[in-house]
């Protein structure tokens, strides 16, 4: 491989990287707008929270659509049409007074464009470009990105409703999201073999979603990450609620979202290296499990900042770094000709998990005062994720041989 090579899809996986930091870095900040939306519209929790569950499910069930199209037609038309979409539906989304209407812009316009210029569609198209040997690691670092823009917006944002109130929040929200259509434009790339005759055994991305859904370990895989995508969205949307309910600052709130996505950048980068070494279904068995025991400790501890701050560590280290090795799993299966589509499946399944878990977690705070069985569920689900892992059929991790240096 020349060098020139390599720079240019490192190039792309550090656009990609950057663009996922401001897609999912507002994304995964929308819980801190849950008080100021519900004290300025008197919609109610569990309507705003119905409103983020929908978001979760939206942003998933689009994730497969926007696959297709980036297969079909490259990616750069799908990210820059996800792009304004967001960015009109972060904008409408103080303008309206109803549940119907935040079921719209930010249930649905929002989460639908977000998931638009989503994983899927860029990890796929890294995918397509970098040597096999390179995958996990190239999507560790774009994983990477999504967790450092936990890490800057979350008090960015919570620093801007403070100034500005939530609407102000929201609509510089939308201009830095339309600030980013140059990248989308610097990936747009070209399609999957558009203009190639299909590969042997290549049937088609009917056929393709056909035998995936078809095959027992690819099934396994979604209903772990089912459990991932609720565990991610009961915290992001009720964190901030548990630390009110603890009696702490909403700063805490921030800071520990904050730290989560920091602590995941470490978290996506080792889990890429580790994707390149060992067996991904081992990877997810470790990191589920990890969350079913932190669950356990935190519900057992002091509940003040420091607990929070420590939690937050915790969660991190594994928060989005399930991603590489779901990624990795899949084009281990299938190959990666239809990963952006099978992939985008996966993040569907993620996304339905996120559904119940932001709206049931609205739920039990207006019914039971606490969250407090939403943690044993979660802690439940989490050991459930782990053993379903194991499993799955996967071929062990091919190694290049070491060529010893010829004798002097």
């Amino acid at each position: 491989m020349t060098q020139n090579v390599q720079r240019g899809w490192w190039s792309l996986i550090l656009i990609a990287a950057a663009l996922l930091m401001i897609m999912n870095g507002a994304r995964q900040s929308l819980g801190l707008f849950v008080s100021p939306i519900n004290t300025s519209t008197g919609l109610g929790i569990v309507t705003i929270s119905f409103a983020l569950g929908v978001g979760q499910f939206a942003w998933g069930a689009v994730q497969p659509v926007a696959g297709a199209f980036a297969d079909r037609y490259g990616p750069g038309r799908v990210l820059a049409t996800g792009i304004v979409i967001l960015a009109i539906g972060t904008a409408l989304t103080p303008l309206v007074s109803s549940g119907v209407g935040l079921v719209l812009t930010l249930g649905l316009l929002s989460a639908v464009g977000s998931g638009a210029a989503g994983f899927s569609v860029l990890i796929g198209a890294a995918a397509r470009r970098v040597p096999a040997e390179s995958r996990g690691t190239a999507s560790g670092v774009i994983n990477a990105g999504s967790s450092f823009g936990q890490f800057v917006f979350a008090p960015v944002v919570q620093k801007l409703i403070s100034v500005m109130g939530w609407m102000g929040t929201m609509w510089t929200l939308a201009a830095i999201t339309l600030a980013t259509l140059p990248m989308a434009r610097a990936l747009r790339g070209q399609p999957a073999a558009a203009h190639a005759p299909a590969a042997v055994g290549d049937h088609g991305l009917r056929h393709a979603v056909r035998t995936a859904l078809g095959d027992r370990s690819y099934l396994l895989l979604h209903a772990g990450f089912f459990t991932c995508g609720f565990h991610i969205a009961f915290l992001v949307t009720h964190l901030p609620g548990e630390v009110a309910l603890c009696g702490l600052p909403s700063s805490v709130a921030s800071w520990s979202l904050a730290i989560i996505g920091l602590a995941n950048i470490a978290g996506s980068l080792l889990a890429g290296w580790w994707v390149n070494r060992f067996r991904s279904k081992y990877i997810l068995f470790w990191m589920y499990l990890s969350r079913a025991l932190l669950v356990l400790v935190y519900l057992a501890a002091p509940k003040s900042a420091l607990t929070f701050y420590l939690f937050a560590v915790g969660l991190g280290f594994t928060w989005l770094a399930t991603v590489p090795p779901t990624a990795g799993v899949v084009a281990k299966l299938f190959g990666t000709r239809y990963l952006a589509t099978l992939f985008g499946l996966t993040l569907l399944s993620h996304q339905i998990g996120g559904f119940f878990g932001a709206y049931l977690g609205g739920i039990a705070i207006s019914t039971q005062g606490s969250y407090l069985w939403m943690w044993y569920a979660d802690a439940l689900l989490a050991l459930g994720a782990a053993l379903v892992n194991l499993p799955i059929r996967e071929a062990p991790v091919q190694r290049r041989p070491v060529v010893a240096a010829p004798s002097p």
